[in-house]
Formats: structure tokens, sequence, C-alpha cells
């Protein structure tokens, strides 16, 4: 197995471990949000793996539009929709 390829799976893997994030932000944010969160989450696993195949130096990536994208929505809806905890 090459580098490109060991850093492309530890991308996935990371991007795994921010559905966690994703999956328990239903703690803070209206179902519709979660549903569409886990739609975002799910096209951006898809993204991940098509990188994981043909350019895996791209993936960690991945995760990182994933907390980034996680962090605008739950902020967002924290300061101008009202959600809380």
């Amino acid at each position: 197995m090459r580098m490109t390829q060991v850093v492309g799976w530890f991308g996935l893997a990371g991007h795994l471990a921010v559905g966690f994030w994703y999956a328990a932000s239903g703690l803070v944010v209206p179902g519709w949000a979660l549903a569409g969160l886990l739609v975002v989450w799910v096209v951006l696993l898809a993204v991940a793996i098509r990188l994981l195949r043909r350019r895996p130096v791209f993936v960690p990536l991945v995760p990182l539009a994933a907390v980034l994208i996680w962090l605008a929505v739950v902020s967002a809806g924290g300061a101008w929709l009202g959600w809380t905890a």
C-alpha cells in the first residue's frame, strides 16, 4: 500500500469520526436541520470514497470540510434561529 493510500484511509476514518458529531447534533438542532446535516455528511462520504479511488491524498480535506460545514450550520442556527441544547 502506498503512502497516499494510507493518507486516504486516515482521511476516511476522520470523516467517519466526524459523523458522530453530525449525529449528536440532534441534541441542538431541530429535526429538519439534522436531516439536512446527515444528507450533507452522506454526500461528503461519497466524495471521500470517490477521492479514495482517484486521488487519495485529498481525502483528509473531506473531514475538514465536514467540520467547517457543521460548525457554520450549528453556529448560524444558534445565533440567528435560537437553537440551544
